[in-house]
């Protein structure tokens, strides 16, 4: 039987639910992202810049040493879905379908690569095109997603709300910003990654632990020691 820790706080109870013992893995997955990302540009060739280059360039096609890029992006998606069925009791039905589609066109972009910054070198007109939308369906998914939890979570996302508000305006204003300065298109568009993996790690970690419950009791015996259920999760 799974030990239980009993932890007072103002009448209520901690206890270890099932994303408790999940959540790790999740946050493995973005942290081995994050590092496939960073380590890309030392792939690519001498004409790359991190400055000015996206991290799609750095998974164009034709490209030496694209596969770290793709990884990452393959490791990102992955996460993401993960993330979202763990947490779809606690999100609500439009943030988990709207945060697994990211996950699912991140996942499409790792397939999908974009035309290499390299002018004349040969490319797939139809996936560069593939890979184009994906990445754009992909920021709306991610704003649309980080609000529709917070409106499910309304009252109840504590201090959360002002990642929410960062996330969400960054989602709208690096886009903008990327398509008035070009030549910083690689810093802004990192921003945007960063902060995309700021707000998954956040949401991974903020349920990696103990779980707080209302100390009444019900039926199966007290509240610390009855296992979660959709409609405790919700809470």
């Amino acid at each position: 039987m799974t030990s239980v820790l009993e932890v007072r706080n103002r009448g209520a109870r901690l206890i270890p639910g099932a994303t408790s013992r999940s959540a790790p893995f999740v946050l493995v997955g973005l942290a081995l992202s994050a590092v496939a990302l960073a380590a890309a540009p030392a792939l690519m060739p001498d004409s790359y810049s991190w400055v000015t280059h996206t991290t799609s360039e750095s998974a164009a096609q034709a490209v030496h040493g694209a596969w770290a890029a793709r990884l990452g992006f393959l490791l990102l998606g992955l996460s993401v879905i993960g993330l979202a069925f763990l947490h779809r009791h606690r999100w609500g039905g439009w943030a988990t379908a709207l945060h697994a589609l990211f996950g699912v066109l991140m996942t499409a972009t790792a397939a999908f690569s974009t035309r290499s910054w390299v002018r004349g070198a040969d490319f797939d007109p139809m996936e560069d095109l593939l890979h184009s939308v994906a990445a754009s369906a992909m920021g709306v998914a991610f704003a649309l997603g980080i609000l529709a939890c917070a409106f499910h979570q309304r009252g109840d996302r504590g201090r959360w709300w002002l990642l929410d508000v960062a996330a969400v305006t960054a989602s709208v204003v690096l886009p903008l910003g990327m398509a008035a300065w070009p030549e910083i298109d690689g810093l802004l568009q990192r921003a945007m990654f960063a902060i995309a993996y700021l707000w998954y790690g956040a949401e991974a970690a903020r349920y990696g632990g103990f779980r707080r419950v209302r100390g009444e009791a019900g039926r199966g015996g007290p509240a610390w020691w009855q296992r979660p259920t959709p409609e405790r999760a919700r809470r």
